[in-house]
């Protein structure tokens, strides 16, 4: 079975999550800029015109597709290399995929995810 792992992380934090990706294998991923809000429902600031609340602070998302038995790892290193210890640290989901197809090649499934040197081609 094929998932999706959307993680939303600290910004400050996705270059630690990319080069600990890289290295257990996670060739193939997707980053963007996101704003929102959690349990901690955003930080209140001191202005010169007194207090306001941040209520949407900036995060990054990682998109990773892969195959099931990928989950777990990939899961504990986004865990680990995000963590900070405070609250905010982000959020990790995993959704099924029904399906994957390769443009240029027509491959679906699992072969489509398959890159030289991924994780797969490690074990």
């Amino acid at each position: 079975m094929i998932k999706k792992i959307e993680a939303i992380i600290r910004t400050d934090k996705f270059e630690d999550v990319k080069k600990a990706l890289s290295e257990i294998g996670i060739v193939g991923l997707n980053a963007f800029p996101v704003r929102g809000r959690g349990r901690g429902k955003g930080m209140v600031v001191q202005g010169r015109t007194g207090k306001y609340t941040i209520d949407m602070l900036p995060r990054t998302q990682i998109n990773i597709v892969l195959s099931e038995r990928n989950v777990k790892a990939t899961v504990d290193v986004i865990k680990k290399a995000a963590y900070t210890g405070d609250s905010g640290d982000g959020v990790i989901f995993v959704l099924p995929v029904d399906n994957v197809v390769r443009i240029s090649s027509g491959e679906e499934g699992a072969e489509a995810l398959m890159y030289q040197g991924d994780i797969d081609s490690k074990k």
